[in-house]
């Protein structure tokens, strides 16, 4: 399929139903940023211990380390629509509960951390959900536009929900700010009740909960371009972390601002996100996903490294203004990406270990580069995080990404069904499938490197153990072996071949000797006890 010129970021408001979740989000967005800063006011209220207040941050990140894994597998495991429901409802009863006990005065920073917990929990749960759904809401064509906009709305909300929270807060006090976020959810809530969501027949059982887990985890490990594109992102994440953590310091010392000026320096961020928004698709146009990802890349490192000597309120804005125009422009682009080219069956695994790598790095280094700079200096720091990021883009050009959008990802039947007389019992297993072909020596050569590729497909979609073996004495005849934990999973195996899975198994099949059929043969293991 040919990828259509995206015009406007707007392309993906079209579709009645993501428009109307997406402006409802918008809103839910604006109210979380909202809540974000009463739970900081209010905790400074009750207390003024760096530790207790530090824990209010850290209380709402802390969910999306422990439940990333998780969260992705029920994604993939459960109703999405349901799962989706479910958790802004948890978000919108936290929040409610927070603004009541805070109205009535019985609030603790106990209980304002347990209820912010939960929050995390329940937002954990709903991110990799939300992003699994969006190429299931809009047109392939359309869904760089459906991931653009979603980095527009994060950026109207964190313009936006501060002030407001602000505004509210001076007139109204934290538990309306509490009671506004709750009710933000209900928007997006009355959205996913009228979707009219269409959930796959499943013929086999569901996967269960830790087999799910590991699944993911595979198919992760053995798809190269999926480790090209969280790969980049740990670099970006790590080194890119730099220009958060010093950026207070920053406004407070180098530039003497007081908390408004600070806030009105992190809007030519957002600002920079929303022009990076606009200016997309045509710079979407002019540069494939690689070459518009090295360049914002480069574009967020010099902008770290303009921070770093900056004294003025001009240029430091000017480099948040270029910052915030990279950030968007690579986050969407490695979004997108990413969603080109997983199928729906794993793409909410897929999408949780692509915020834990975004996440985690981002977390941890802000650390490292604080010790960095009480031994260097925060100058010296932004210098280094700068130049490594330009390192780490140079050493990780020889892995490109792939420009996928368009690519069909429909499941479809390429390996032939067990014709044994008894199929095994779902849960039987581990199962060894075995293969053989007979080759023309004068082939093999392409025989193996498509091999190579079906290799990837097999580790990819549920074997854990695979090998090809020649015989020692037949030339050009071939066994291959692959091993699944079930009779279920090797099922679930053949559901997971899509289209372009097809090409490689037709590419194999190519190389076959005229006459010979592939046979095709499976083993269940026998448990044998060792003797006492």
């Amino acid at each position: 399929m040919v990828k259509e010129k995206q015009k406007s970021i707007f392309t993906a408001l079209k579709e009645p139903f993501f428009r109307a979740l997406w402006i409802t989000n918008v809103v839910s967005l604006i109210g979380s940023w909202m809540h974000e800063t009463g739970t900081a006011w209010l905790m400074t209220t009750m207390t003024l211990s760096p530790f207790l207040v530090s824990l209010v941050q850290t209380s709402m990140t802390l969910p999306f380390f422990l439940m990333a894994l998780p969260a992705g597998a029920l994604a993939d495991i459960v109703n999405r629509r349901k799962l989706l429901i479910a958790a802004q409802f948890v978000m919108l009863l936290a929040a409610a509960i927070l603004g009541v006990i805070t109205l009535a005065g019985t609030v603790t920073p106990a209980s304002l951390l347990l209820l912010t917990f939960i929050l995390g929990l329940a937002a954990s749960a709903n991110a990799p959900t939300w992003q699994s759904i969006i190429p299931e809401i809009v047109s392939r064509e359309r869904l760089q536009s459906a991931v653009t906009l979603g980095s527009v709305a994060f950026n109207i909300a964190r313009v936006a929900g501060p002030v407001l929270g602000g505004v509210v807060l001076a007139l109204l006090g934290p538990a309306y700010v509490f009671f506004l976020n709750a009710l933000s959810f209900s928007g997006v809530i009355l959205s996913l009740l009228h979707w009219k969501y269409a959930q796959r027949e499943q013929t086999l059982p569901a996967e269960r909960f830790v087999g799910a887990i590991r699944t993911g985890v595979r198919y992760v490990r053995n798809v190269p371009q999926v480790r090209t594109i969280l790969l980049r992102m740990v670099i970006f994440s790590f080194f890119g972390s730099s220009l958060w953590t010093f950026l207070p310091i920053i406004a407070r010392v180098r530039l003497n601002l007081d908390p408004s000026g600070f806030g009105i320096l992190l809007c030519f961020f957002g600002v920079g996100g929303l022009l990076g928004a606009a200016l997309l698709p045509k710079t979407g146009q002019l540069f494939k996903f690689n070459h518009l990802s090295n360049l914002a890349t480069l574009l967020f490192a010099v902008s770290i490294c303009v921070l770093s000597f900056s004294g003025t309120f001009i240029l430091t804005s000017l480099a948040l203004l270029a910052g915030g125009f990279a950030w968007l422009t690579l986050i969407s682009t490695y979004n997108t990406a990413i969603l080109s080219i997983v199928p729906s069956w794993v793409r909410g695994r897929v999408m949780s270990v692509f915020m834990l790598v975004f996440f985690g790095p981002f977390a941890l280094s802000s650390t490292i580069w604080g010790s960095f700079a009480s031994w260097l200096g925060i100058t010296a720091t932004l210098l280094i995080t700068s130049l490594s990021m330009a390192v780490g883009l140079v050493l990780t050009l020889h892995r490109p990404l792939s420009d996928s959008i368009g690519v069909d990802m429909t499941p479809t039947e390429y390996w032939p069904q067990f014709t044994g007389e008894i199929e095994p019992d779902m849960h039987e297993g581990p199962i060894l499938v075995v293969a053989e072909y007979f080759i023309d020596p004068e082939k093999a050569e392409g025989f193996l490197a498509a091999m190579r590729a079906l290799k990837t497909i097999r580790m990819r979609d549920g074997a854990f153990r695979w090998n090809l073996f020649k015989d020692a004495e037949t030339p050009g005849r071939f066994i291959e072996s692959f091993i699944v934990e079930s009779w279920a999973e090797y099922m679930r195996q053949q559901e997971r071949f899509t289209v372009p899975d097809g090409g490689v198994v037709d590419l194999v099949r190519s190389y076959q000797k005229d006459g010979e059929e592939i046979e095709i043969r499976h083993f269940v293991a026998e448990p044998v006890r060792r003797e006492k």
